[in-house]
């Protein structure tokens, strides 16, 4: 299992190498053009995962301090949203939380790797339970296990089990990697949005769901999986086993504007990706 991994996060990396255009802390060629010198203000239109979204913000508010002129839109409402808007131009930038299909790639669509997630498995506070396999997460979120009881750790009661909505990257991600596509249980509770998950795991004791690694707090509580914490380390090593891509995307083929440009670069720096090590893993 921990070669594959290897090898998928290497392509990762290579990717985000061959994307980045410069290494400088601060933004070059970017347009000008204000009176007396000072920059024309600009706005970023920015569309997509609610799981990248975080991690954009914060990424945002660090580059005010370095462009100040240049203002975000952003609209986080799933990964299949942003996928939909470049092509459509509704958005320069696009976020997902997953790998694109070839079909999704054949749109137009140029992804830029800006860092690797885990995604982990959450209970309430109030869950005994520390600890599954990747089997036994399997086999909830499919219905061949459906009370608490089975799984031991000296619970019991109905699972109710807690998924993301169709299109979100996080869930297909989650599916893809415990490899239950399209075998969901019937009567999953699916939410929009990781900060709906969150509040429902927090409120209710027998719930299971999923969310980014990076978003966990102390309103839930994460599993290990196979003896292993949700921790970035040990998704940088390759012992946790459930992560996946954060990725922006671009019009293949279309010339950015340069502020744009800029942005994306200074992501791919060693400021940015600065940024990033906080919750996530650098692809640098």
């Amino acid at each position: 299992m921990k070669k594959p991994f290897i090898v998928v996060l290497s392509g990762f990396i290579s990717l985000a190498s061959l994307f980045a255009g410069g290494k400088s802390e601060a933004p070059s060629g970017a347009s000008g053009g204000g009176s007396g010198g000072t920059p024309a203000p600009y706005t970023v239109t920015v569309a997509g995962s609610t799981s990248v979204n975080p991690l954009m913000e914060l990424l945002v508010a660090d580059y005010a301090k370095v462009r100040g002129n240049v203002k975000f839109n952003i609209s986080a409402t799933g990964s299949g949203d942003g996928i939909k808007a470049v092509p459509a131009e509704t958005a320069e930038i696009g976020m997902s939380s997953r790998e694109l299909t070839p079909t999704e790639i054949g749109t137009g669509i140029e992804t830029h790797l800006i860092a690797i997630d885990g995604i982990a498995v959450i209970v309430n506070n109030n869950n005994p339970i520390s600890d599954l396999t990747l089997d036994q997460i399997r086999s909830v979120y499919t219905g061949e296990i459906t009370d608490w009881s089975a799984l031991g750790g000296g619970k019991t009661g109905k699972i109710a089990v807690v998924s993301r909505e169709p299109g979100s990257g996080t869930r297909g991600a989650f599916e893809e990697i415990v490899k239950f596509q399209d075998k969901l249980v019937k009567g999953a509770i699916e939410f929009d949005g990781t900060g709906a998950v969150k509040a429902e795991i927090s409120r209710n004791v027998d719930a299971v769901g999923y969310i980014s690694l990076g978003s966990i707090d102390a309103s839930v509580k994460a599993l290990s999986v196979g003896g292993i914490k949700a921790e970035t380390a040990n998704v940088v090593n390759s012992t946790y086993k459930i992560a996946r891509p954060f990725l922006l995307l671009t019009k293949q083929g279309k010339a950015l504007n340069l502020e744009t440009r800029s942005f994306l670069d200074w992501i791919l720096s060693s400021a940015g990706q600065t940024i990033v090590k906080t919750s996530w893993i650098s692809v640098k």
